[in-house]
């Protein structure tokens, strides 16, 4: 279920992604751009239902998507990838997903959840930039199944083994997509080479 996207643009992109000195502006610009390109892969086995279409020569018998698509955000970093999703798929509703991990226990922790209520029937993208151990990831698609939540597409920029290990054993029904596979987690839980701390470099905290 772990998809890794290869395309030129993807490659490109990521490299100016990862680059230490891009600015928080070209940065957010360009995860944007990259949530939008995989957005065509994680789209690809949609279902599509027939219609008939009147164009201005005659009727064309074509095919419109069949399911309700909806963008969930891991806040705060997933919020950089909404709209280059969205501008695709402007039909779609956005729930979103707040999470912190608890210094005692190390478990994350749900601080904020809201969705549409259409949620049971969707397609649903979770979004989050970073697989990284995917304690956070596999706990935000808990959520989601208890909110009804049926299919499950997980959408990250970079992703670790270690990540998409614990999704696998945690949640094999769900999809993971990834543009970049990177080689490991270093003893600080941080992926390598990676790209930093997307958060921090899409708001500038850091």
């Amino acid at each position: 279920m772990l998809h890794v996207l290869k395309h030129p643009l993807l490659t490109h992109k990521l490299a100016l992604l990862r680059h230490r000195d891009t600015t928080t502006k070209d940065f957010s610009e360009t995860l944007e751009e990259i949530a939008g390109l995989m957005a065509y892969e994680i789209t690809r086995d949609l279902p599509v239902k027939p219609v008939s279409v009147e164009t201005p020569m005659g009727i064309c018998e074509t095919e419109e998507l069949a399911a309700d698509i909806v963008i969930v955000p891991v806040l705060r970093a997933g919020l950089g990838m909404v709209d280059g999703i969205r501008n695709l798929i402007p039909s779609a509703r956005v729930g979103h997903i707040g999470m912190y991990r608890d210094h005692v226990t190390l478990k994350p922790m749900t601080y904020y959840s809201k969705f549409p209520e259409n949620l049971p029937g969707s397609v649903v993208l979770l979004l989050d930039p970073m697989l990284a151990t995917g304690g956070s990831s596999s706990a935000a698609i808990s959520v989601l199944k208890e909110h009804g939540a049926r299919t499950i597409k997980l959408v990250c920029v970079v992703g670790a083994p270690e990540g998409a290990a614990r999704i696998a054993a945690d949640h094999p029904d769900v999809q993971v997509y990834l543009a970049g596979y990177d080689e490991k987690l270093n003893e600080n839980g941080y992926i390598v080479p990676g790209l930093g701390d997307a958060g921090d470099r899409i708001f500038g905290t850091k």
